[in-house]
């Protein structure tokens, strides 16, 4: 891995971090995040049989029997209590009965009332903003502040609790506060009395729920909208059903109408609750224990943060073949853990970590595509320079950019080429003729060398060197370097006319190939690198080109013996080469078997 990647990679895992931290912890997607834990969540687990509703329902039949709802006089109510005997456990009115509203009626309901002792009725707050200081003195607006509370008329014969819901920004309820203190007292929301004295008439052990820092309780609703099991509250009046039904239950009876205004968005259902569903959810969670609170914000905010910022760093170093399942296992985890531990009782902030796996996942995606891509243009762009045309679409097609510092040892045929008497040449022209004789040469040898798909290794001075079967295999490869050189010397001749008319001086070149092993690779630094050949075949190779004379392609007996049966050469026999201590024996190539160049 290069400096500049293992830079940006802790770079972007530091930014993931803060980025994922930040974002978590002061909970800038809330809505969004609390819609997820909701379709996580809060899935229907079964409602408690012992939990029962009487609906004021608009059903015609109800109508018929008691009138409109608007006229019902609380004889009715009274009739309800009575009809359900000592059976419940508890008799939980979700009905405002606020107000003397029928002298004789209101008296049935009070006696009925005394009468059960099984009784809890419903009160409501009144709320307003008011001016406070607190206990350092500082000004703040309590948009909760108690003006009263307006008590129902059966107030002195029944166990009171409040009704009083709120709901979130996006109006659904998901929690409430359990308790209120008003006038030196502590009052219970309607559930919670319900639950608390359900727990004092049968003996049941009472569950303390837990609750968040702001005192609420949050509601995991065991059943979506017409779960519990309801019956019209004309059903009770006529005796249709039997009492015994209710015995030891919870009875709500409670609005179970939509003109009746008391239904609520919930987080398990497209469908509105009715407040009564609500307070049976609210009474079976006690009941059961299920009373979840939101898990530390810093605690959740820096697992995420760490999530997210691995995930980074893991697509950073590794192949998209391994980041991948491993930055979909992370989020099925963190979604599977969430929901373990909300049935444990911890809610946790849901959508921050898999957002933030995926943006990690993603960037470093894009960051390592578009480096890559330009690695490509960047290698694309150097094989050109040295590489046959031919060669260069081979690495695009098969995707093969890689190059790595080192070389390999391989078996490779060399070609140097360079002007015979360039030297004394120059020194009699202009600048500005050396240059241009200088580049129709090398557009020769480097047209020559590409035809033959040779790699142009370099240029030294008037010098060209050029490798076959490196970088990649080349089949019958020694053959190509010896027709290369003779492409060259061929061309030569139009050359050396073409000048000859122009400036009056003739140019001719002389060529050596060897081949034998080689050491071949990338050589240079990380930001400085050349593809080249090194060894003693290579400079075998440069010895023979310095010994051929004008138009003379001088070749190794290696060479010779692999297409001896494709050329015509001459011995020349063995000779020193400056560097060696032992002679090379030389042929002369003349020309191509059953070709027009053959002498």
């Amino acid at each position: 891995m290069d400096k500049n990647k293992k830079i940006r990679i802790a770079a972007g895992t530091v930014i993931s971090f803060v980025l994922a931290f930040a974002v978590s912890y002061f909970d800038l997607f809330g809505v969004l995040d609390l819609n997820a834990k909701d379709l996580l969540y809060q899935q229907p687990r079964g409602t408690n049989g012992e939990i029962k509703i009487i609906a004021i329902d608009d059903s015609d039949e109800s109508r018929a029997v008691l009138g409109n709802y608007g006229t019902w006089k609380r004889d009715v109510y009274a009739r309800v209590i009575e009809a359900l005997g000592d059976y419940p456990a508890v008799i939980s009115l979700d009905i405002m009965l606020l107000g003397e509203l029928d002298e004789q009626t209101d008296a049935q309901l009070i006696e009925a009332c005394r009468k059960s002792g099984k009784v809890v009725a419903a009160e409501y707050i009144n709320y307003s903003a008011q001016y406070e200081k607190d206990a350092d003195g500082n000004g703040y607006i309590n948009y909760a502040h108690i003006d009263s509370v307006s008590k129902p008329i059966i107030e002195d014969c029944a166990e009171l609790g409040f009704v009083n819901v709120a709901v979130g920004d996006d109006g659904v309820l998901r929690n409430l506060k359990l308790t209120e203190s008003y006038d030196g007292s502590i009052m219970q929301h309607l559930a919670y009395r319900t639950y608390t004295r359900y727990c004092e008439v049968t003996g049941t052990p009472e569950k303390t729920p837990a609750l968040d820092k702001a005192g609420r309780m949050w509601i995991d609703y065991a059943g979506r909208p017409h779960d519990y099991e309801f019956i019209p509250i004309t059903n009770i009046l006529d005796g249709s059903v039997d009492p015994r039904a209710f015995r030891d239950c919870i009875v709500f009876v409670g609005a179970y109408a939509l003109g009746l205004r008391d239904e609520y968005d919930i987080p398990n259902s497209a469908d509105q609750m009715f407040g009564v569903e609500i307070n049976a959810n609210i009474v079976q969670a006690l009941m059961d224990g299920r009373t979840p609170v939101p898990a530390d914000t810093l605690i959740s905010s820096l697992l995420c943060a760490v999530i997210a910022a691995a995930i980074f760093y893991a697509t950073g170093i590794l192949s998209v073949r391994i980041s991948t399942p491993l930055f979909i296992a992370s989020v099925l985890l963190w979604c599977g853990a969430c929901f373990l531990l909300w049935q444990s009782g911890t809610i946790t902030p849901l959508i921050y970590t898999p957002i933030f796996a995926a943006l990690a996942y993603v960037t470093e995606i894009v960051f390592n595509y578009i480096a890559e891509t330009m690695e490509k243009r960047r290698i694309m762009s150097a094989f050109r320079k040295y590489v046959a045309p031919q060669v260069v679409e081979n690495i695009a097609r098969s995707g093969n950019y890689k190059i790595n510092l080192g070389g390999e040892r391989k078996h490779i045929a060399v070609l140097f080429v360079d002007i015979r008497g360039f030297t004394t040449m120059s020194e009699s022209l202009e600048p500005e003729q050396v240059v241009d004789i200088v580049n129709t040469y090398l557009n020769l040898t480097t047209n020559s060398i590409f035809a033959n798909e040779g790699t142009l290794d370099k240029f030294v001075g008037d010098a060209t060197m050029a490798v076959f079967n490196a970088p990649f295999d080349l089949d019958d490869y020694v053959f190509r370097a010896v027709k290369t050189a003779m492409d060259i010397v061929a061309g030569s001749a139009a050359i050396e006319e073409k000048f000859m008319a122009k400036y009056g001086k003739s140019v001719g070149f002389g060529v050596g190939v060897n081949c034998g092993d080689a050491v071949v690779g990338n050589m240079g630094c990380d930001f400085r690198m050349d593809y080249t050949a090194m060894g003693d075949t290579v400079n075998t190779a440069a010895r023979l080109e310095a010994n051929a004379k004008r138009g003379q392609i001088l070749i190794s007996s290696d060479v010779y013996d692999r297409v001896k049966d494709r050329i015509t050469a001459e011995p020349i026999g063995e000779i020193p080469l400056k560097g060696k201590s032992v002679g090379v024996f030389v042929w002369s190539v003349t020309g191509m078997r059953n070709g027009n160049s053959e002498e």
